[in-house]
This record gives structure tokens, sequence and C-alpha cells, in this order.
């Protein structure tokens, strides 16, 4: 199971039914985080990574904070026979390794660029520093953080109680960024049917039936040349379905 995550300032709205306003959405959206983690007084690294380059790994040390600025990042959990699961799939707006600030010692899942991206690296000290003198930002880092929590349990949902066609309608128009207040991104990187069964715990031979279902009926159409999938948002229609 996993879910798509977006940016810091609009964030999950598509539920089992209808979007909905998100916790941070519904706020002003006067403060600019990544200009803010870009300011000359905040101590950050700018890394760059190609796709499938491994940012961290499981059972690296947990000493910093990332935020991602550009692309996308895929965490995944493997456990102790070797079996491998997709916890969640991020994007720009958000964090990963926060867990360091609450003294977790390891990073609990392996990060893997899923296309050319750039993340900021904060040490936890420094993020730590920021979050005490900076009322502003620690206000908007715990509302994403309520946001993050509130989509994981939605999620377990989804994955209990939907079926096969209904979670891989959600997990696109998350990755398109429906209902989202940001500037909605339509055109997704054309995502493997393999990694989008893994998304949604299904198996690939489901997904391509229901990639071909969502295309025939218009949901979906892969755009230039195939370099690129195109979300209409009436593919909503399939998540509210009863």
């Amino acid at each position: 199971m996993a879910s798509s995550s977006m940016s810091l300032s609009s964030l999950r709205n598509v539920t089992n039914g209808a979007p909905r306003p998100s916790i941070v959405s519904r706020r002003s959206c006067a403060f600019d985080v990544d200009s803010f983690l870009n300011s000359a007084g905040f101590r950050r690294r700018v890394v760059e990574f190609q796709k499938h380059d491994v940012i961290f790994s499981q059972g690296d040390p947990s000493n910093d904070v990332l935020f991602i600025r550009e692309g996308s990042v895929k965490r995944t959990v493997v456990n102790t026979a070797g079996k491998e699961a997709i916890v969640e799939i991020l994007g720009p707006g958000d964090f990963m390794g926060e867990a360091c600030l609450a003294d977790q010692p390891v990073r609990r899942a392996t990060a893997t660029a899923l296309m050319p991206t750039t993340v900021l690296v904060i040490d936890k000290h420094e993020m730590t520093r920021v979050l005490h003198g900076q009322q502003e930002f620690s206000d908007r880092f715990l509302a994403y953080l309520l946001a993050r929590s509130i989509r994981i349990e939605e999620d377990l949902v989804n994955q209990f109680l939907n079926d096969g066609e209904k979670r891989l309608a959600r997990a696109l128009l998350q990755l398109a960024r429906y209902g989202q207040q940001d500037q909605p991104q339509r055109v997704l990187p054309v995502i493997s049917q393999e990694l989008l069964a893994e998304m949604v715990g299904t198996t690939r031979s489901r997904v391509n039936f229901f990639m071909n279902k969502f295309k025939k009926q218009g949901f979906i159409k892969y755009a230039s040349g195939l370099r690129g999938l195109q979300i209409d948002g009436s593919l909503l229609s399939v998540v509210q379905r009863d």
C-alpha cells in the first residue's frame, strides 16, 4: 500500500468521496515555505539526484530532515523476509526524515528518486532551532504533519474498504494534485504499471485492465508520444461511485 504526497500548502484532498479542503489550504498562503527554506539565514544543503538514485536507505543514521523542491520520491520498506512494500510517493513541498526530530536513530524506510529530484537537506539541530524561533514556519510544519497523519488514516480506510479500481483512481487523482488550490499538475510523467500495482495493492494485469478502461471512458490519456499521462477531473466519478 502507498499513497502520493503533494505540496505543503495544499495536501491530499481526495477522500473516499468528493475532494475536501485540506488543513493547510484553509489558512493564509502568504507564508512561502520554499522561499523561507532558501533564505540566507537558514542553513541547508541543496542536493540533486537522478532517476533511480537512492537518497537514503533503511537503517541509515537519521540525522537530518529533507525537503523536496522538485521531482518525485518513493519510500519503501523491506521486512526481515526480504519483502518490499511502497510506503508512499512524495513530491514537491513534502518533507522526509522528520522522525529524527523525535530522536529516531535510524531511517525506517528507503527513499528513491523516481525522476530527477532536488532536495534541501537540513540538519536536525538547525531544523529544531528554526521551529523554535519561527512561529509561522512552526505552525505550517505542524499543520503539514497533522494533515499527513489524517491522509495515512484515510489511506488505510481506502485500502481495506475500496476495490482495486477505486484505489487506482484515487491514487491517480492524488498524483495529479486534483482538488488542490496550488495549480494542479494535470499531466504526470508516465508511471509504470508495476509501480501503480504496488501502490494500490493489486496486480499489474488488473492495473492494465483499469487503465485501459479509464482511457476508453476519457478519464485519462497519454500525451506527447507517451511521455506524459493526462488525468481528467471526471475520474473522480469512479472514487465517488457506490
